[in-house]
């Protein structure tokens, strides 16, 4: 029994093993799923904080105060549907750049230095930098706090996986990949129930109603959420004390000749089998990344007037209408990502089955009909139960292949620079996503539909988006039984 002070080399795969994957782990492979999970968990937290804080924050910030010339008074000037909806978009956009480029710099880096070293950096930054999001005055420093956040969470992910990926037993690496990436749903539901309990105690009798209403300059609950979004800092102590660097990666590092290569881009395209996996897994990831972060998560701002509406007729007072659907959308944040923790729980178990790439097809399908479904028929606010589970299973399942498969595409010198590579670049051009999302509401079908029924037939247009994944599916090399490359 390996201790938490010694790390273990990865086992080999044993077909004639048919122990349950977790009787193969030890304390040490416990701690490592634990530490690189909760990493990942905090990351998507973060994520989710600003998904659900988007819309009162542009709110907030995008109102302007001027002075009626005729009456000396100070007018209050909210802004429209329309710019918070643009300017959320924006937002989004430089998020994701910032993700896109702090994944490629430190994918690189988690390759040449470590992968223990390099996710305590991450999350220092995107801990620190969301906390600064709170702090906000206007819409540019916003979202440069956002790009700064975007920089420590695209690094995460990468040298999560490659840390997980290289320590497991070669059996259990897609259930505990698997894992750490269902686990991510939790962050996500963590920032519902803190989204949900800010938005009550805002409400007319809540604790904060009174900070949040008075006052020159208000406490909203949106900034509360991004201070607690500093508490995964942490988690650095438990990284530093105790994570070592995969044996796997000590090895390559130790090696005279290939050290010279770790963590490089020129290594990774000169090698035509490399540079294959990669564009293929660029493709991949593109398409769930933009399905995701271009249309998946924009199902909040579907979902802001069916809400209000239904409590206007619900009869509830104009003053409370707010606080109630700033609950109900956290309450829909929780729904999809519960389906989403079951999405990607059933993918890691139908791949060890079925193989990689059956399971991919059978994901980008389901996504595509899920997505289109909710932007194309909800508008019941019983529905929410049902259609909004459905889509976090369907789109959610793709990144638990994501977590599996890039990390088998790439030799333990390129593994972390891979991956990002493929999760990340991926992100960079996701960026457009919002802004076509945006561009097609307005340009496109406001015209004829209406605002909210052209910014539901943009939604339904841009899953068009999945079928990029099943395109390059048939390219992608099958991995399933293989061992990692070296």
């Amino acid at each position: 029994m390996h201790t938490l002070d010694e790390a273990p080399p990865a086992a080999p795969d044993d077909p004639s093993d048919n122990r349950p994957w977790y009787t193969l782990l030890t304390k040490y492979h416990w701690f490592v799923l634990l530490v690189a999970s909760l990493g990942w968990l905090f990351d998507t937290m973060d994520q989710q904080l600003f998904n659900l804080a988007r819309i009162p924050a542009m709110t907030e910030l995008l109102t302007r105060y001027e002075e009626d010339k005729a009456t000396g008074e100070t007018k209050k000037i909210e802004p429209t549907k329309e710019d918070k909806f643009y300017y959320g978009g924006v937002t989004t956009a430089i998020f994701l750049v910032g993700w896109a480029i702090g994944g490629l710099f430190f994918g690189i880096l988690g390759d040449r230095i470590g992968r223990a070293k390099v996710m305590l950096w991450t999350i220092l930054i995107y801990s620190f930098c969301t906390g600064l999001s709170a702090f906000s005055t206007s819409i540019w420093d916003f979202s440069f706090y956002r790009f700064l956040t975007g920089l420590g969470v695209g690094g995460e992910f990468a040298v999560g996986v490659a840390l997980v990926a290289e320590v497991m037993p070669a059996r259990a690496r897609p259930f505990a990949l698997g894992m750490l990436q269902a686990l991510s749903a939790v962050g996500n539901i963590t920032a519902a129930l803190i989204s949900i309990s800010l938005g009550f105690a805002e409400a007319p009798g809540g604790s904060l109603h009174e900070l949040a209403t008075t006052g020159a300059n208000p406490i909203k609950a949106w900034r509360i959420m991004f201070v607690i979004g500093t508490v995964p800092a942490l988690l650095a102590i438990l990284i530093r004390s105790k994570l070592k660097e995969p044996e796997r990666w000590q090895a390559a590092r130790k090696d005279g000749v290939v050290s010279k290569q770790l963590g490089s881009y020129r290594e990774l395209f000169s090698n035509p089998t490399l540079r294959y996996n990669a564009l293929v897994g660029l493709a991949l990831g593109f398409s769930g990344v933009v399905g995701l972060w271009g249309i998946g998560f924009f199902s909040f701002d579907l979902l802001n007037p069916v809400l209000t509406d239904h409590f206007k007729a619900a009869g509830v007072p104009a003053d409370q209408i707010t606080s109630k659907v700033a609950v109900w959308i956290g309450i829909t944040s929780i729904l999809q990502n519960l389906g989403g923790f079951f999405g990607i729980y059933a993918y890691s178990h139908i791949t060890h089955y079925t193989g990689r790439k059956p399971a991919f097809a059978v994901a980008f399908v389901a996504a595509m009909l899920s997505t289109a479904l909710v932007f194309a028929y909800l508008s019941e606010f019983s529905e929410i139960f049902w259609m909004i589970p459905l889509m976090g299973f369907c789109q959610l399942a793709l990144f638990g292949g994501y977590a599996i498969y890039f990390p088998e595409l790439f030799p333990t010198r390129l593994r972390s620079t891979g991956t990002s590579f493929c999760y990340n670049v991926g992100r960079l051009v996701a960026a457009v996503g919002p802004f076509t999302l945006g561009f097609m509401t307005k340009a496109i079908y406001t015209q004829a539909n209406g605002y909210e029924q052209g910014f539901r037939w943009a939604g339904v247009t841009m899953c068009a988006v999945f079928l990029i994944g099943l395109i390059a599916l048939p390219f992608a090399p099958e991995t399933k039984g293989k061992p990692l490359p070296e």
